[in-house]
């Protein structure tokens, strides 16, 4: 699956928690995206749990999720950096 196929589904994605909250970051459901984030400890949610904040905006907070993540902070603009988790996530 790539990045534009990932955004066009029709329903969340299966696959895990980070990909289920980029599907509904993307859909304008960020509740729900934060909820799917949150629910996985793991670095892949952490570091959509960042660009969520980064969205929102709340940077101090997004800094934190990159940090735990071991990302980068990301400066790209949002879509880019949408599109850039999203294939990282799918090649996993």
């Amino acid at each position: 699956m790539t990045p534009d196929e990932l955004r066009h589904l029709d329903h969340a994605p299966p696959q895990s928690p980070a990909l289920q909250a980029l599907w509904w970051a993307a859909h304008d459901g960020w509740d729900r995206a934060h909820e799917a984030a949150q629910s996985d400890p793991g670095p892949d949610a952490a570091w959509v749990h960042a660009y969520l904040h980064r969205a929102e905006p709340d940077l101090e907070n997004a800094r934190y999720w990159y940090g735990v993540a071991k990302q980068p902070v990301c400066t790209a603009p949002l879509e880019a950096e949408w599109t850039a988790i999203a294939a990282a996530l799918l090649k996993a």
